[in-house]
């Protein structure tokens, strides 16, 4: 815990900033529920019969969300991640393992795929769609197994791979992504509604795109496992040299009547933050909601940039508030070292493993190179955290950087940069008392990251 010290640092005007940072953070999580972004997307209802399906970390608040706001009857069945389950009345919840799938994810893909056969032109199909729907909706494709997908995500999870070649490779062992779910539709009309978590808020990217058609082909899928050495099983390699392993392509004439309309995203809830910092009278600048690259690297930019600001003026004149979203990747550094480094189908994580290893996230890994890169700097603070309140596996959604970080540390004989090779941000931040806990946000627009820079 804290040392006197620290809870002297607390007082006045740093317990304020420390409000608002956490403010904001909580902002950006309440622009994206379901209850608030959903209703007014919704599509008019059809002559026939409203079956709902979807998958992710949100879906289920979705779901509520569609009940409570749909004006006739509705059927259907979401999956969601466990202990992210909410009680609806004539929509099923399924439950499933995230970030790596389980049993429940192909046993929720079969189930999803069976809601939607034997449709007529008269209905509608509602797919709600948010970030984790990749693991929670895990059929394999024709000749493979389950054990065959969970190799590979685990290997991509641990590679660096980004979250577009990480879903692309998705794409092409599933029998329901790559807009492999759409086409079971047919000939019933189609309604995506996203919640983006995801870069550039590409919708076959969100989920790994089950009901959208996919440009990717499986020649990439083949190249993104070469780049990144992952050795695939036999019967993952013999699929790709198929013909048949090949996606729902743009255009396919099998494809339904369809639309898709992203309901909330990244640049949202960032948008909340800034008008939550300038009530507080701070300027507010959001440097964008799709940064990405390596954590750590990512920290050090963010310091020089930082210090630009508080010593320079430059780009812009302190107090301020510099806010960012996207998704980052940690690569594990050793073998052996944890790391619930995982992601919302991106990053990267490891196995759970020796004593040696850490505990990390891709939101504490960069607080954690950002307060090294920083060194104290006075003035300077800040929060990054996952908006669907977990950072990897572990259930924190992340940390909260202050300048006395690294001094707290040193005084309970804690190395940072040990820490941070050790892949291990989870364990720093608690240590020193300063991680972040939300609990199930019940949605999902990626990373969140805050700067605030006094004089």
């Amino acid at each position: 815990m804290p040392d006197a010290g620290a809870s002297r640092y607390h007082a006045g005007m740093h317990t304020d900033r420390d409000a608002l940072l956490r403010r904001m953070f909580d902002a950006a999580i309440a622009a994206a529920q379901p209850s608030r972004c959903l209703p007014p997307h919704l599509p008019a209802p059809p002559r026939g019969r409203t079956i709902v399906i979807g998958a992710g970390k949100a879906s289920a608040a979705m779901a509520l969300a569609l009940e409570a706001n749909w004006p006739g009857p509705l059927e259907g069945v979401v999956v969601t991640r466990y202990g992210y389950e909410v009680p609806c009345e004539r929509i099923e919840i399924l439950s499933a393992a995230h970030p790596v799938p389980d049993a429940g994810s192909e046993q929720a893909a079969r189930r999803l795929a069976g809601a939607v056969s034997g449709l007529t032109p008269d209905d509608l199909v509602i797919a709600l769609v948010s970030g984790g729907g990749s693991s929670l909706l895990a059929a394999p494709a024709p000749g493979l197994t389950l054990a065959d997908k969970q190799a590979v995500n685990k290997a991509l999870l641990a590679s660096g791979a980004t979250i577009r070649e990480m879903n692309c490779v998705r794409r092409h062992l599933s029998a329901v992504k790559g807009g492999r779910l759409a086409v079971r539709c047919a000939p019933a009309r189609l309604v995506t509604l996203l919640i983006s978590d995801v870069p550039g808020d590409d919708p076959i990217d969100i989920a790994s795109g089950p009901t959208v058609a996919d440009p990717t082909t499986r020649d990439e899928a083949r190249a993104i496992i070469a780049r990144y050495r992952i050795a695939v099983p036999a019967a993952v390699a013999g699929w790709l040299r198929r013909d048949d392993s090949e996606s729902i392509k743009p255009g396919d004439p099998r494809l339904p009547a369809s639309e898709t309309r992203i309901i909330a995203a990244p640049q949202i809830a960032l948008e909340a933050a800034a008008a939550v910092a300038r009530d507080a009278g701070l300027p507010a600048y959001i440097l964008g909601d799709s940064l990405e690259g390596e954590a750590r690297d990512l920290g050090t930019t963010m310091a020089g940039i930082a210090r630009q600001v508080a010593r320079r003026d430059q780009p812009f004149a302190p107090p301020c508030v510099l806010l960012s979203g996207g998704e980052t990747t940690v690569t594990l550094k050793r073998a052996g070292a944890i790391a619930s480094a995982g992601v919302d189908e991106g990053g990267t994580r490891g196995e759970d493993g020796a004593d040696e290893g850490g505990r990390g996230g891709r939101n504490v890994e960069f607080l954690l190179s950002l307060a090294i890169a920083l060194d104290g700097l006075p003035g300077v603070r800040a929060i990054a955290g996952d908006t669907d309140g977990v950072d990897g596996v572990e259930e924190i959604a992340g940390a909260v950087m202050r300048p006395d970080t690294i001094a707290r540390a040193w005084a309970q004989g804690i190395n940072p940069r040990a820490r941070l090779d050790a892949n291990d941000g989870h364990g720093f931040f608690q240590a020193l008392g300063d991680s972040v806990v939300t609990g199930p946000t019940l949605t999902n627009v990626n990373d969140f990251r805050a700067i605030i820079i006094d004089r």
